[in-house]
């Protein structure tokens, strides 16, 4: 057993520093992190002498690869439902207090950043790409959904693209991350350090990082921003598909890349998936929360995502055997229930 500490949350200069510290977990967020992240963020928020919060991550392949899918599958196998809520519904407490900090949050992601690491990352006034960044939220390929603020923040970027990466999970690195709105600076891997020892001091954020940002490079997905609106900006999931289909028998490899990856994810993460992004374009921070709240409540007992995990987390088979098979064969009426009210058990975000 390792004796470092999972989470290392301490005060630097001028700046509340935290560092996700499983470097060989991909510092994937356990229970235990995000209330300890919780706890220090509540603690510097009125403290004098802490003006920013700097997060970052050990090693160099992960800033954070999102929360701890597996422990969370084996308290559902277990029947431990309330433990496996209480984690989610902690997690968007902690991610709604961050959206709403009062003080500079600054982000230095370098590395893979997806799920729970989005959560605690995107909502912040800064994020920061190094050259490692990749962006994924990649949910309905396990049988889940994307959470964690996904369901304000991705409805939200320019051109249909957060509808884009809601439904295929695909990744994206700094320089379209910079274009779209998820990375606000880009800085070269090799200065972050020097970066993150700036930001200790009393200096304005805007000014630091100006002296650190550079030119990531030309956008992977430019060529491509125009099929990504004009398909994934369809009114409705058989739009989408049928825009998609149409560009592939055209010629363009991009929509029938797209069309491909979506027909392989599970079909009612799929069709939840679309209803959050619709529903999400009109909600608030919090009700959006709360929302994801209804629908992880659901799919915490929902067969798709224990198949899901086992595939691609367990067995590693990549074989999903889905249920319902196709997108065609999903109940309207089974995915509207997933974004029914809770009644007394809503999420509380007073916590």
């Amino acid at each position: 057993m390792s004796e470092d500490p999972e989470i290392i949350c301490e005060i630097r200069g001028a700046a509340g520093v935290v560092i996700l510290n499983r470097p060989k977990a991909l510092n994937a967020l356990s229970h235990g992190m995000v209330r300890e992240l919780a706890r220090a963020l509540a603690a510097w928020e009125h403290d004098p002498k802490v003006t920013r919060i700097v997060l970052m991550a050990a090693g160099e392949k992960a800033f954070c690869a999102g929360g701890d899918i597996r422990a969370l599958h084996d308290l559902g196998r277990a029947g431990k439902f309330d433990e496996m809520l209480a984690f989610w519904a902690e997690e968007y407490v902690l991610n709604a207090h961050i959206q709403r900090y009062p003080k500079p949050y600054i982000s230095l992601i370098d590395g893979i950043v997806m799920g729970g690491g989005v959560g605690v990352s995107l909502h912040g006034r800064y994020r920061v790409a190094g050259e490692r960044y990749l962006f994924a939220m990649p949910e309905v390929g396990i049988g889940f959904f994307p959470d964690v603020g996904a369901t304000y923040a991705l409805p939200r970027l320019p051109g249909a693209a957060g509808i884009y990466l809601a439904l295929t999970g695909d990744r994206v690195g700094a320089a379209d991350a910079l274009a779209l709105g998820l990375a606000t600076h880009a800085v070269p891997s090799a200065r972050m350090a020097e970066l993150a020892d700036a930001l200790t001091g009393r200096g304005a954020v805007d000014d630091i990082l100006a002296e650190f940002t550079h030119d990531p490079g030309p956008e992977q997905l430019a060529s491509n921003r125009a099929t990504i609106a004009e398909c994934f900006g369809a009114p409705d999931l058989a739009g989408i598909r049928d825009r998609l289909a149409l560009k592939a028998r055209e010629g363009d490899t991009f929509a029938a890349k797209a069309l491909q990856t979506v027909a392989v994810k599970s079909p009612t993460s799929v069709a939840i998936t679309f209803e959050q992004m619709r529903r999400g374009a009109t909600l608030d921070f919090a009700e959006a929360m709360r929302t994801e709240y209804r629908i992880v409540s659901r799919v915490a007992r929902s067969p798709e995502f224990y198949e899901g995990v086992r595939a691609v987390v367990i067995d590693k088979d990549h074989a999903p055997r889905w249920q319902p098979a196709s997108l065609d064969a999903v109940d309207p009426d089974a995915i509207a229930a997933y974004f029914a009210p809770l009644g007394a058990d809503e999420l509380d975000l007073e916590q």
